[in-house]
């Protein structure tokens, strides 16, 4: 053996103490090393009135730097950065629907979505930062440390740098407990992708006034308050490797994917970025652009100022849902052991078509009784002893304004145990399991997991 080969230190391929260290985290829920947990919305308040932040609804027209591309009618900013809206034409093969025509946002960058941890007192614990979005319905959320675009931390919006950055673009800064590329909304971005990243860094940094330390089990508590942990924070932590202890499942892992691959083959979906201009069933006003009859979302533009943000004043386009929508996990034991209904969606916007979504995800008020997704009227007919999770959580405000979703949890025996097609029980060290890789779990279903993840949500 060579000198060189003989230096060479082999590693152990997964940290075995890691589980341990997130579960003690998780169970620490009063107090972490500087906040109480119920000091928290109060201090987030604090921040809010500490800086200015201002959002107005605006005509296209004042739009600065944006404008509607002369040949093709899109949206685009003039530096050719950040993201477009741009028409889309899908074709299914088969029903619901066979085609359609939509505005969706084309942002083909990669975006950082990252959480410095450290331990206190041999506590783990997360930086959050609170943000201001402007599509936020409560202005202030608690955010992850960094949540920035290509656009934003290369400086293409010519503001200051965005702090703490290089604890994620640096691999000498910091430990990564979890780094993976995921999806985001399948139904309003072409192709989107963000780093989900959560780096331990040896010693606490100096954070800053917006940012506090909160262990997992202070964020699960907070999961449970309306509008408060943001969707970038949710999809973080919902990828942390955590462990629930479920060795047996209805489905061994090969099994789980081999179902999965099938879901994905068997669909037929195609769609196609085409010209905004002209595009069926939607129209472009002075305001917004807005399907004919009003319904599903619309394109708006505000203008914003922030006294605490890498650039103190912008404008930009915002999608605009119509309606809250619903998202929730139908569960149920099996041989004791605690199983979700998942249910392999199929959104125009996914890379790979079909992405595992949760047992409900739709526009409740789109449909009458009887006629929505499979398991609607079975959400909407719970009695309240059955519900284990019920809050409203808002979508990204840097694309989105007041989008909503009312988030369920709901154990229900009615569920049946051999579901339809298209539907497969997982435990939910199952689904984490599969979140240690991208595209396969959606933004959605994130968001239920994390509240199940942090222990906001008990099983």
């Amino acid at each position: 053996m060579s000198a060189r080969g003989a230096a060479l230190r082999l590693r152990p391929r997964w940290d075995d103490g890691l589980a341990q260290r997130l579960a003690r985290s998780a169970a620490e829920t009063e107090a972490g090393a500087a906040i109480r947990t119920t000091d928290v919305p109060g201090w987030l308040a604090e921040r809010a009135r500490a800086h200015r932040f201002r959002v107005t609804p605006i005509p296209f027209h004042e739009l600065d730097g944006w404008g509607f591309a002369p040949d093709t009618g899109n949206l685009v900013h003039h530096s050719g950065r950040f993201f477009t809206v741009e028409g889309l034409h899908v074709r299914t093969g088969g029903p619901p629907h066979l085609e359609w025509w939509q505005p969706i946002i084309n942002q083909p960058e990669v975006g950082i979505l990252g959480i410095v941890a450290t331990e206190f007192d041999g506590v783990l614990h997360f930086l959050l930062q609170a943000k201001a979005e402007p599509g936020n319905p409560t202005p202030v959320q608690l955010s992850p440390t960094v949540q920035a675009t290509r656009s934003n931390y290369t400086g293409a919006h010519r503001g200051t740098p965005v702090r703490h950055l290089e604890l994620f673009t640096d691999p000498h800064r910091g430990r990564p407990l979890t780094d993976v590329l995921q999806s985001e909304h399948g139904a309003w971005f072409h192709h989107k992708t963000n780093r989900n990243m959560i780096v331990e860094t040896g010693a606490p940094i100096d954070a800053g006034a917006d940012f506090c330390w909160l262990t997992l089990g202070q964020i699960g508590r907070l999961m449970q308050v309306d509008n408060l942990i943001n969707m970038d924070t949710r999809t973080v932590l919902a990828c942390a490797p955590v462990t629930f202890g479920d060795a047996v499942a209805r489905h061994d892992d090969t099994e789980v994917r081999s179902w999965f691959t099938a879901e994905r083959t068997r669909h037929d979906l195609h769609g196609r970025l085409v010209p905004l201009r002209g595009l069926p069933d939607w129209t472009i006003g002075d305001r917004s652009i807005e399907h004919v009859p009003p319904r599903y979302f619309r394109v708006m533009a505000v203008s914003v100022e922030a006294d605490n943000r890498e650039v103190r004043g912008w404008t930009q386009p915002l999608f605009e849902p119509l309606e809250r929508g619903l998202i929730a996990f139908l569960t149920r034991r099996f041989g004791g052991v605690p199983h979700l209904l998942t249910h392999a969606r199929v959104e125009a916007g996914f890379h790979d078509t079909v992405e595992l979504g949760p047992t409900v995800q739709c526009t409740p008020g789109h449909h009458g009784s009887g006629t929505g997704p499979a398991f609607l009227d079975l959400i909407r007919s719970a009695a309240p002893g059955q519900i284990r999770y019920d809050v409203v959580h808002a979508e990204e405000g840097g694309r989105f304004y007041h989008a909503e979703n009312r988030c369920v949890v709901l154990e229900s025996d009615a569920a049946p145990a051999d579901p339809p097609p298209g539907y497969l029980w997982l435990t939910p060290g199952q689904l984490t399991a599969l979140l240690r890789h991208g595209h396969y779990v959606n933004v959605q279903a994130r968001t239920l997991l994390s509240a199940i993840t942090t222990g906001a949500v008990v099983l």
